[in-house]
This record gives C-alpha cells, sequence and structure tokens, in this order.
C-alpha cells in the first residue's frame, strides 16, 4: 500500500508540481483506516477500488481537491465516517465534494425505477454545483465496471451495464471524455451482448492474422503522400471497436462481411490551417466517401471537441475513417473538462460554451414532475447525433438529428418554444413537425396568446422542449380541472340541499390528505375524487338525498329536471378537462351529460349514446354538462354514412359540396361497394350539429347521393 501511495503523489507531481502532498498522505491513510476490514467483491481490499479511482483521475490530470475526493468518496457511505469530519480534516471545499459524489454512491439500477429515477436527478443536481463531483462519479463507474464480472448476481451485472449504456458513456461523450467513453460502452456490451462481442473480436483477430499489419501499411502509406506535401504530421490508427462495429451493423442491418470502414485513422498536425490542408491533401490522393464528412474545428460539438472526419477509399481500396485535428484539439478530446483547468489559478472554465447541455439537463429538471420524467427526458437529451442550424441573426443552435422547428424554438428559449404559431426554414413557411438538417436557417413565428400544443409531443425528440410542453400542458389541464371541480362541487352541495361554504372544505382537505382547496378541486376535476365523497367527509351524518341519487337509468336521468341545472362546458380550446367520447361525436346543439373517469376528468357523450348503460349503476360519476355559449371559431368532428351513386365524379362532387358548405374532410371509410352504388362513411370538421344537418340536407339535393344520415360511431 505503500507503494501506490508513493506512485499516486508521483503521478501528480507530474502535471502539478505544486501539489499538498501532506494532504495526500493523511486522506490515504484515513480511507485505508476506514475500510481496512471491508473485502470487495472481488477478494480485494476494499480500499483498492479508491486507490485505483484517484490513479486513473491523474490521467487526467485533476486537482488535489478531485483526487482526495477520489480517496474518500466511499468512507460516508461505507463507514463511520460523516461529512462534518471530512470537512473538518480536509476542509470545506473537499467536504462539499464528497458530500456530492456520497450522495450519488447508490445510483445503480434497482427494481424500482422511481428510485433510480430520483437518484439521476440526485446526479444532476449535484454535478450542476460542481462538475468535478461528475468526474469522480465516472471514473468510480468505469473502474467499477472493470471490476463487474466479480458480481455473482447476473441480473444485477445487466442492470448495471446497462444503466452504464444509457446515462454514463453518453454523459462522457457529453464531457469529451471519448476514452472513458468508449471503454464504458465496451464494458457495458460485453456483460449486455457477450456473444456478439465474443464474435466480432474473433473476426477482427482473424483478420489481423490475414491481412498481417494491414493498419500498420495503411499508415505508413498516408504518413508518406502527408509528408510529401511538407506538413508535419503524426499519424495513429486502429481497428474499431467492437460495440462500434455492432452498433453499425445493427443499425445499417448487415453482416461483419458486408462492413467496410472497420478501421479508424487520426492525423494530429501543428495548427488549424494545417488541418484544413490535411484533409485537402488526403481528398487529393484517395476518393472520398460521400455524405461522410463531418467539420467539427468550424462547428464544435458541445463538448467543445474539434476534429475533421471523413471517410475515403483509402490505401489498398479500405474503406477507412480519418480524423484530422490539431495537438490541443487532442488534448481537449483527450482530457475532457480537465484541459481548462487552470492549476496554479486555481480556476476552470467549466462556465464556457461546453456546458451549455448541462445547463439544459438542469432547466429539464425545474420543468419536470417526476424523477421518471426527468429520466426519460435525459436520455432523449444525451442519445442523438447533432445538426446544426442558424437563427435568422447567425446565432448557431446545436440539436439532435431528426429535430423539429418546436425542438429549435425551446433551444433558443423557453418563452419562445412556448409561444411558437408557426416556422420559417430558409424563408419560407413549413410544418412544426418538419425534420431540420444542418445548415437550416430557422425562424420562428410567435404570438403571446398561444399555447404548446398537446399534439407536439408526437413529433418532438429533445428532452427540453419535451419537458416544457408538458410542463404547460400540466398546468393548463390543473386550471381546467380546478375549474370544473369546483363546479361539481357547488352543484353537488346544492343537490344535497347544502350551502357551499369553503371553510367547510378543511374537514375534507385534513380527510384526504391534500394541501389546499384548489388540490381539492383539481382532484374532483379530474376524477380522481369524487364529490359526494367530499360531502359525506363534512357531513358524516348525511341523510339529505339530492339528485345525483334520484335516477336509477338512463332513462329516468333523461326526464329528469338536472338538465335545467347544469355546468357549462369550458376549456374546449386545451381539450383536457373534458373531452369528446369517440363512442357517439358529440356536437353543440346535442343534450350532452359527462362521465368522470380518473386522471382524466369528464368524458362528453350524447345523451342518447348507447354507452352510458354501463354507467346506470355508477351515478357519483355523471355530471351534468351544457354547451358553453362561446364556441366560434372551434371545430368539432361529426359522423355521415351515405350510399352513392357508382358514376364517374361521384366523389369529386360529393367533396365540391360539403367544402363550398365551410365542412372539411378529415377521414372517409368505404364500407362496401357494388357495381351501382358505394356505402361509406365521412368524418367531417364542422361547427355545431346544425352546421352538419345543413350539410346533410344539401347532400341529400344532389343526384349522387342515394341515401344519408347522422352516425354516432365509424364501423370497421
Amino acid at each position: 500500500m505503500v507503494r501506490q501511495l508513493a506512485e499516486l503523489v508521483e503521478r501528480i507531481k507530474a502535471y502539478n508540481p505544486d501539489l499538498n502532498e501532506d494532504l495526500i498522505v493523511r486522506a490515504y491513510s484515513y480511507a485505508m483506516k476506514k475500510h481496512e476490514k471491508q473485502k470487495r467483491a472481488s477478494g480485494d481490499p476494499f480500499f483498492s477500488h479508491p486507490i485505483e479511482v484517484a490513479q486513473i483521475l491523474t490521467n487526467y490530470r485533476l486537482d488535489t481537491a478531485s483526487i482526495v475526493t477520489a480517496l474518500l468518496h466511499d468512507t460516508v457511505e461505507d463507514t463511520s465516517a460523516t461529512v462534518d469530519e471530512i470537512s473538518g480534516l480536509f476542509g470545506k471545499e473537499i467536504g462539499r465534494l464528497v458530500d456530492g459524489v456520497t450522495k450519488l454512491t447508490k445510483i445503480q439500477i434497482q427494481n424500482i425505477e422511481s428510485v433510480q429515477a430520483e437518484n439521476f436527478r440526485k446526479l444532476f443536481l449535484a454535478m450542476s454545483e460542481d462538475i468535478r463531483v461528475l468526474l469522480v462519479k465516472l471514473i468510480d463507474r468505469l473502474h467499477n465496471m472493470r471490476t463487474l464480472s466479480f458480481i455473482k448476481d447476473e441480473s444485477k451485472r445487466k442492470s448495471i451495464a446497462l444503466e452504464t449504456m444509457e446515462i454514463y458513456a453518453p454523459l462522457s461523450d457529453r464531457l469529451g471524455m471519448l476514452e472513458v467513453k468508449t471503454e464504458l460502452e465496451d464494458l457495458a456490451f460485453s456483460e449486455l451482448h457477450s456473444e456478439a462481442r465474443s464474435s466480432i473480436v474473433r473476426r477482427l483477430r482473424y483478420l489481423e492474422r490475414q491481412g498481417f499489419d494491414l493498419v500498420g501499411s495503411i499508415m505508413d502509406e498516408l504518413d508518406e503522400v502527408i509528408e510529401k506535401s511538407n506538413v508535419e504530421a503524426y499519424i495513429s490508427g486502429r481497428a474499431k471497436t467492437p460495440y462500434s462495429i455492432w452498433r453499425k451493423m445493427q443499425s445499417k442491418n448487415v453482416s461483419f462481411e458486408q462492413l467496410s470502414d472497420i478501421m479508424a485513422f487520426r492525423v494530429i498536425v501543428n495548427n488549424q490551417r494545417d488541418c484544413y490542408k490535411t484533409l485537402g491533401i488526403i481528398h487529393g490522393a484517395y476518393p472520398s466517401v460521400p455524405g461522410r464528412f463531418k467539420d467539427y474545428i468550424s462547428t464544435p460539438k458541445r463538448s467543445g471537441y474539434q476534429s475533421i472526419h471523413t471517410s475515403i477509399i483509402g490505401p489498398k481500396k479500405h474503406r477507412i475513417e480519418i480524423q484530422i485535428r490539431t495537438r490541443e484539439m487532442h488534448t481537449v478530446a483527450d482530457l475532457g473538462p480537465a484541459a481548462h483547468w487552470n492549476y496554479k489559478a486555481g480556476v476552470n472554465d467549466f462556465e464556457g460554451i461546453n456546458y451549455i447541455w448541462l445547463r439544459e439537463l438542469l432547466d429539464i429538471l425545474d420543468n419536470t414532475q417526476s424523477s421518471q420524467e426527468f429520466l426519460e427526458h435525459t436520455k432523449l437529451e444525451m442519445f442523438h447525433d447533432q445538426v446544426f442550424c442558424f437563427t435568422p441573426k447567425g446565432q448557431l443552435i446545436a440539436l439532435p438529428k431528426g429535430a423539429s422547428p418546436i425542438d429549435f424554438a425551446y433551444a433558443v428559449h423557453s418563452e419562445i418554444g412556448n409561444t411558437c404559431v408557426g416556422a420559417k426554414v430558409n424563408g419560407r413557411i413549413t410544418p412544426l413537425r418538419v425534420i431540420l438538417q444542418t445548415g437550416d436557417q430557422v425562424e420562428i413565428i410567435t404570438s403571446s396568446g398561444q399555447k404548446p400544443s398537446p399534439q407536439w409531443e408526437a413529433f418532438v425528440i429533445t428532452g427540453k422542449a419535451r419537458s416544457h410542453i408538458r410542463k404547460r400542458i400540466r398546468i393548463d389541464s390543473n386550471e381546467e380541472y380546478s375549474k370544473l371541480g369546483r363546479e361539481i362541487l357547488i352543484k353537488v352541495f346544492s343537490n344535497s340541499g347544502y350551502e357551499f361554504n369553503e371553510n367547510k372544505l378543511i374537514e375534507a382537505l385534513n380527510k384526504f390528505n391534500l394541501d389546499s382547496e384548489d388540490d381539492l378541486f383539481i382532484s374532483i376535476g379530474n376524477g380522481n375524487l369524487m364529490a359526494r365523497q367530499v360531502i359525506n367527509a363534512i357531513y358524516p351524518n348525511n341523510s339529505r338525498h339530492g339528485d345525483n341519487e334520484k335516477f336509477k337509468t338512463v332513462s329516468d336521468y333523461k326526464n329528469s329536471g338536472i338538465l335545467n341545472k347544469s355546468i357549462p362546458i369550458r376549456g374546449l380550446t386545451a381539450g383536457i378537462a373534458v373531452h369528446m367520447s369517440e363512442c357517439c361525436y358529440p356536437l353543440p346543439g346535442d343534450r350532452i351529460v359527462g362521465i368522470l373517469s380518473i386522471g382524466k376528468g369528464a368524458e362528453i357523450h350524447t345523451i342518447d349514446c348507447d354507452t352510458l348503460i354501463k354507467f346506470s349503476d355508477q351515478n357519483e360519476r355523471w355530471i351534468d354538462l351544457v354547451w358553453d355559449n362561446d364556441l366560434s371559431n372551434k371545430f368539432f368532428m361529426g359522423r355521415i354514412k351515405l350510399t352513392v351513386v357508382n358514376e364517374s365524379g361521384s366523389l369529386g362532387e360529393l367533396s365540391s359540396v360539403i367544402a363550398h358548405n365551410g365542412g372539411n374532410i378529415s377521414n372517409l371509410k368505404v364500407v362496401s361497394r357494388s357495381q351501382d352504388f358505394w356505402d361509406m362513411n365521412i368524418d367531417i370538421e364542422v361547427k355545431d350539429l346544425k352546421h352538419l344537418l345543413e350539410i346533410i340536407a344539401v347532400l341529400r339535393s344532389i343526384p349522387v347521393i342515394h341515401s344519408i344520415e347522422r352516425t354516432k360511431s365509424l364501423e370497421n
């Protein structure tokens, strides 16, 4: 152990001559004493783990506080040590870092996903305060993955490997720690798909034996070509990793034998000018592969990574990938955040552009309701390749591949996303669901009265956009649920013979463990709580019976006087608190009733809908509704069933009449056809029942219509 301490000190001094050696020695001794009787799954002393983590961190030239944190990172969780004790012995900075890592120690896949998600929530909170917490955690995970095989429980190994693949490897990529990312992916791949990895490794070894030194010979030829142009360059090469090969096989749906670019080469030059000069030399000597060029120098990745990537049909007709970068760029790619550390000044550049992605994850954290939602959005944010688009003023916006103008709008600013009504891409109005391409100029059109549409969720792909959309919809839905719930409760108070009194609601809040009257109204409005339950909680000895208990059948309900005291439908713009049933598709002008569904609010049915029979014995779920007077500029779905004469131009005349009378066909289904007639169902967007009946009347007057009637459902 003394030898390990001496080696650790020497490694740190190699890049930080001003090392406080006493601090390292004290931390080493303290951690070793605390862990002295503990063993790892491998049988090794437990302290071998923190010392290995510290050793690996020296490869990334981390500061003394980070190294000490690595030595101490398991003491609070696994021994009698406390954060206060560590702060007292080693200083507040180290105490804070150890506390941050300690909060993440149990971030391992567990059977209860919500627990795992909550731990990831803590991870991002902790790393937002100091990125070094994440660096220590990543290297902690790297060493644990290197020793994963010693865990006997196979399901636990696979869970840890899956978590590593889904969270820690992408995080390493975002930080620009590419070597860590590559090793984490390969170690996880080995556990999750061991047979596939073994097969690829065997094939690579076979090719090595057959090709004698194929990588070496290609390097020699590339070196000769570049040297002729008087560019000083260092060239390295290797076969791609088993995981990257497997992923390409999966994405392209090809076998190993069909892959042509399994080798990658790196060219390190002195300056940026030589990067582009080398690119010209290589493209002048060998055919390039179309669509395989990326310039990350002019448009760096979010991690700060810079390099030129190109694929060519290179020496000996082999398809290869080449990366061209300067020494400084290579240092950033190797060290990630540590490349920005200024040891003498004791400061870092962690607030720069490299960490915009981290701030966006924190924005997602602020806008998600549950830990599971945050985990979902985090995976969305980290997994995609990028495209680069521009604002009209030339600001570069990096987005995941497949992003839409809505994703772009939220990337610029959350309020621009919330109020987006349209978009111009390269000067032309485009649908909001169009997929953006690198180089697109995007102008977002906004309106102060606009709100996010629930339909946007179907095509946005960034976690930031989805979290903001869901938050806005949640706020709007709760407002609607609260209004509906309050009116329902007032109605039930009246029907039960009581005067509505908000002071009385305190008893119900206590019984149902709710914090406020608004929470109570929301619970009633979304169907999680019945108004009758609230009445019974306030008046436990209630013997009065309201209108909700007067009818026993649907027929009794139709003939009752309840409809004279109905609640007007509101919230139809968002369609949240109340929504149209798909069994009868009611229209303004129909007599309607609402049925409360748990978590959904009220579902509107026509009074003669057959579905209502199912709820005859559930009187407490019925809500008395009428249409709101202000439904102008809103459209609803009406359905007609008709028989059309089978002759040329029939469908054209039919659609022309509907359009001329202000209707819009949204769906048409041919039910049956014969030599003389077609039977069909048509869905038409109309303003109300009167509008639909007017269209039906006009259609009856044209010769091609044999018969027509309104129908309440679309036959299958």
